[in-house]
C-alpha cells in the first residue's frame, strides 16, 4: 500500500517507525513567490516588520488595489491551510484591502519573503501517548487597532502535537477593558470547542479527557469559574456572553485554566511579536523544518 504524498497541494511526509507525520506547503509557496518576483533577497526573521500599520491617507490606484489583494489572498490561503504562524499577519494585512499604501505593499512583500524563506516549515503530528490530548488556547490583545480601537483575538487547537484549528481576527465590537476583550475571545474559543466535541462524537473519536481551555487572564477565569462572580460592564452582549460561559462551564462542557503568557501558544495570533518572542511562539506551534526529509525523498 502506497502512502499518500500530496493532498490539495500539501506535501505529506510520513515516518511510520517514529510515528510522525508532517504537512508542508513548500511547492505552492515557491510558485507564489516566483509569481510575484520575491524569491531573491534575505529572508526576514518575522512575517511582519516591527511597526504599526496605519490607514493610508492617499488614494490607491485600482491596479495597485488588485495587485495588493492578490498578494494578500495568496498569503491568506496559506495561513488558513497550513501555516498558523502567518495568521495574525494576514489578519493585519487584510485590514487594508480596499486602499493599500506604500507601507502596506512593503509589508505584504516582507511577508511573502518570510514565507518563501521558511517554506519548509511543516506542522508535525506525533502518535506518542503524551500528544493524544487536545490543547486549546485563547488570547486577546486589547484595543490594539489605533483606528477603531477594536481588539484582536485568536485561538489555537492542537492535537497529536500539531495545530488542527487556528484563527486570528479583529473583534467586531469595541470593548472597554482587557477583561472584556479576553471574555469575547474565550466565548469564541468555547463555541469552537463545542463544535469540535460534536465532530469527534460523530467520528466516534473518544480521547477520554477533560476539555480544557487555557487563558492568560486570571480575572477572566474567575468570572467564569467563580460561584458569585459576574463582570461589571455596561455592554449587554459582554454580560450575556459571561453568563453563557458560566452556564456551559457549570454543565461540565469545558474547564478554563490559567496559562502564563510566556507559555501561551495563542499569543502570536493576537499581536506582532519581535524576533525572539516570535521564534518562541513558532516553537510552541511545533513547526518543524523538513528540508532534509524532502531532499531525502527527492
Amino acid at each position: 500500500m502506497l502512502d499518500l504524498e500530496w493532498f490539495l497541494g500539501v506535501r505529506i511526509i510520513r515516518d511510520r517507525t517514529a510515528r510522525k507525520l508532517w504537512l508542508v506547503y513548500d511547492s505552492y509557496i515557491e510558485r507564489m513567490a516566483a509569481k510575484f518576483g520575491l524569491v531573491d533577497g534575505k529572508c526576514p526573521s518575522t512575517p511582519l516588520p516591527v511597526l504599526e500599520l496605519c490607514k493610508y491617507l492617499g488614494k490607491a490606484d485600482p491596479k495597485d488595489v488588485k495587485r495588493y489583494q492578490e498578494k494578500v489572498g495568496t498569503l491568506l490561503y496559506t495561513a488558513i491551510t497550513i501555516r498558523p504562524d502567518m495568521a495574525f499577519t494576514t489578519s493585519q494585512l487584510s485590514q487594508f484591502l480596499t486602499n493599500p499604501g506604500p507601507e502596506h505593499f512593503a509589508a505584504v512583500n516582507w511577508a511573502i519573503r518570510y514565507l518563501y524563506g521558511t517554506r519548509f516549515l511543516a506542522i508535525e503530528y506525533s502518535g506518542e501517548l503524551k500528544d493524544m490530548n487536545v490543547m486549546i488556547a485563547s488570547d486577546a490583545s486589547f484595543a490594539d487597532d489605533p483606528e477603531t480601537r477594536r481588539s484582536s483575538q485568536g485561538y489555537l487547537f492542537q492535537l497529536f502535537g500539531g495545530a488542527i484549528i487556528w484563527k486570528a481576527v479583529r473583534q467586531s465590537t469595541v470593548v472597554t477593558s482587557t477583561t472584556e476583550a479576553e471574555m469575547l475571545a474565550l466565548k469564541s474559543t468555547a463555541q469552537e470547542t463545542i463544535a469540535l466535541k460534536r465532530l469527534f462524537r460523530d467520528l466516534k473519536l473518544e480521547l477520554g479527557q477533560l476539555w480544557s481551555i487555557f487563558c492568560d487572564n486570571q480575572q477572566t477565569i474567575r468570572l467564569v469559574v467563580g460561584e458569585n462572580e459576574r463582570i461589571s460592564t455596561k455592554l449587554r452582549h459582554v454580560d450575556i456572553q459571561n453568563l453563557w460561559l458560566r452556564q456551559e462551564h457549570a454543565k461540565g462542557v469545558f474547564q478554563v485554566l490559567y496559562l502564563p503568557t510566556n507559555s501561551m501558544p495563542a499569543d502570536g495570533l493576537t499581536k506582532n511579536l519581535p524576533r525572539q518572542k516570535f521564534e518562541h511562539f513558532r516553537a510552541l506551534l511545533n513547526l518543524q523544518d523538513v528540508r532534509g526529509k524532502i531532499e531525502m525523498i527527492k
